[in-house]
């Protein structure tokens, strides 16, 4: 079972989804919506692989190492995050439920790079 799952934000999620396919050979695994009919969050598979990704919210005041992310599935969020945060990590997001099911949390470690932990298994 996978554990760890890279994450990335595009301008157009459709359009890199589609790219992603044909260029590198990925297949869609899932793509869910939000409300407007946008990509909210969609997973691809290569092989064993998967990766994560959707859009962003606002390109413009978004900075550039903001645009990937590493989420790791973890099974006690909160236990995970206190460890975290004694070892000296920034948590940019505290944890909280989201609205498919998952507790996530996201933190920065000591090169700036951001994690994303949470129980969600896709």
């Amino acid at each position: 079972m996978r554990t760890v799952y890279p994450i990335f934000r595009y301008p157009d999620p459709r359009a890199a989804i589609d790219w992603l396919c044909s260029a590198f050979g990925f297949q869609v695994h899932s793509v869910h919506e939000a409300p407007d009919g946008t990509v909210a969050h969609a997973e691809l598979v290569l092989d064993t692989g998967m990766i994560m990704l959707g859009g962003r919210a606002d390109a413009a005041s978004r900075p550039a190492d903001d645009d990937w992310s590493v989420y790791v599935a973890v099974p006690d969020v909160d236990a995970h995050c206190a460890r975290a945060r004694a070892a000296g990590a920034e948590i940019t997001r505290e944890p909280f439920d989201t609205d498919y099911g998952s507790r996530d949390y996201a933190a920065r470690d000591l090169a700036g790079t951001v994690w994303s932990f949470g129980t969600y298994r896709p």
